[in-house]
């Protein structure tokens, strides 16, 4: 009995050890995570993505991070920053929008970048709602049986609209495997400009250095965007990071620092030894965002 309680030690001890090493790299099951100042939140890569667009979409229609918290606290509360097909009646979407109530036809409420864009057209009507506590804020737009349900969820979307409006640099990551299937470097282009406006102005270019040799170890395509703010170097990292597994990023780089998919365990890290030069994309300075998309 005590050798069979020994052996079935070792192999759990066997395979903790091999799963600490799979994780280490940025195996496992993807998730994201947004960290800064002592406080986390977990979520998967779909909700990540979700809560960088409604971001992004307020950045684009000039509203401030204010705004961006009451939105995301929001569809925290409405669908867990899920695009949901259903809902109370015919609620639908990251915000349950109605189409019975005037709010869109269900397939534009399905698109996570048009109703996130209703929803601050509504707020934005909503006087001095920049200084309203955040559940009289979203009630006022979302005119819910559950008032004060909105409030719960300030403190996290505090945290994810610093970083997802780029006021939080590199505090948000995604671990997990690389991208599983190649991506589409016109796809991820269109989604750009669909999201930030025509004003990102995407460029594609090639991976590959000064040698011919791909930069960073990558061989997929690269997608550059040059920003002159900072924040807004960030806010365009960040929504590629947590959309990188819908899209096929396995890379993004910005400010010194990059993102690999699948390594790390999804930390943003700084040129890896050994490597140098100005095409690494490990390398990349404030004035330039870049995307690599497995080919």
């Amino acid at each position: 009995m005590f050798r069979l309680v020994l052996a079935l030690a070792v192999l759990a001890g066997v395979a903790g050890y091999f799963a600490v090493q799979y994780d280490s790299t940025g195996g496992g099951a993807p998730h994201c995570t947004v960290e800064a100042g002592g406080a986390s939140y977990a979520m998967t890569p779909e909700q990540a993505g979700h809560a960088a667009t409604i971001a992004a979409v307020g950045t684009d229609r000039g509203m401030p991070q204010r705004a961006a918290t009451i939105a995301i606290a929001t569809a925290i509360q409405e669908s867990h920053l899920r695009n949901l097909d259903h809902g109370d009646r015919d609620s639908l979407g990251l915000f349950q929008q109605r189409p019975s109530m005037g709010w869109g036809t269900p397939q534009q409420i399905m698109d996570p970048v048009y109703a996130a864009a209703k929803f601050y057209e509504h707020l934005a009507e909503v006087d001095g709602y920049e200084n309203m506590p955040l559940t009289v804020a979203a009630q006022e737009v979302q005119r819910s049986g559950y008032p004060e349900a909105y409030a719960k969820h300030e403190a996290d979307a505090q945290l994810l609209a610093a970083a997802f409006t780029g006021n939080a640099p590199a505090t948000m990551t995604c671990s997990g495997p690389g991208p599983q299937r190649p991506g589409d470097p016109e796809a991820v282009k269109a989604q750009l400009v669909k999201v930030f406006g025509p004003k990102v102005a995407p460029r594609t270019g090639s991976a590959a250095g000064t040698h011919g040799q791909a930069v960073g170890g990558s061989d997929g395509a690269e997608i550059a965007l040059s920003v002159q703010e900072r924040r807004r170097g960030w806010e365009l990292a960040h929504w590629a990071v947590a959309n990188a597994s819908e899209l096929g990023v396995e890379r993004v780089s910005y400010d010194g620092v990059a993102w690999l998919a699948g390594q790390n365990r999804g930390a943003w890290v700084r040129k890896a030894p050994g490597r140098g030069g100005s095409d690494d994309p490990r390398n990349a300075g404030p004035h330039d965002v870049r995307i690599f998309v497995k080919r």
